[in-house]
């Protein structure tokens, strides 16, 4: 059964690509204070781990099995930031500084249900309007959008917040 090696070694390569990208969610989870689904997550990804890494010691002679660990890890990796990057979990801090229109960028983020901080800056060239605004990650490119239809020119920022404590939120669950 020339075969059977091969499978095993793609059986592995499954199991660590579904393992690895578990461990990227679990450490979101962690980030963000989810202790109970951190904790769910952390023992199905340890479960698979240990079926995977036993199949390797047992037949460590195998080089798929051996090739599939490595293999499953490295495209494991790709997958948990692609997951990542579609589950959008928590708050980003979107910050526009506008020359000119900043104060059209303020009140049409907040007519479009977001919050928004304006202050009034010095930049290289003179006054500028600086607004912050936290949104849901999955709204930031909806927030980027408005703010480039409005000003072109503006300079826009976004940075990942940890945790989020009081303020308004547009559609988000308090």
């Amino acid at each position: 059964m020339p075969w059977q090696p091969i499978l095993g070694g793609l059986m592995i390569f499954g199991l660590r690509v579904v393992d690895v990208s578990m461990g990227t969610v679990r450490m979101l989870m962690i980030v963000r204070g989810k202790k109970l689904a951190s904790a769910l997550i952390g023992f199905f990804q340890v479960l698979i781990f240990i079926l995977a890494i036993s199949k390797v010691v047992r037949e460590v002679g195998n080089f798929w099995n051996v090739l599939g660990y490595c293999g499953g890890f490295a495209v494991g990796t790709i997958v948990g930031m692609a997951l990542e990057d579609k589950l959008a979990l928590g708050f980003s801090m979107v910050r526009i500084i506008s020359k000119t229109k900043w104060l059209e960028i303020t009140q049409t983020l907040r007519h479009d249900g977001f919050g928004a901080t304006e202050i009034i800056g010095e930049g290289r060239d003179g006054p500028v309007g600086i607004i912050y605004s936290m949104v849901q990650r999955k709204q930031v490119p909806a927030v980027i959008e408005l703010c480039e239809q409005l000003d072109q020119q503006a300079f826009i920022t976004v940075e990942k917040a940890g945790r989020v404590y009081r303020g308004y939120l547009a559609g988000a669950v308090k």
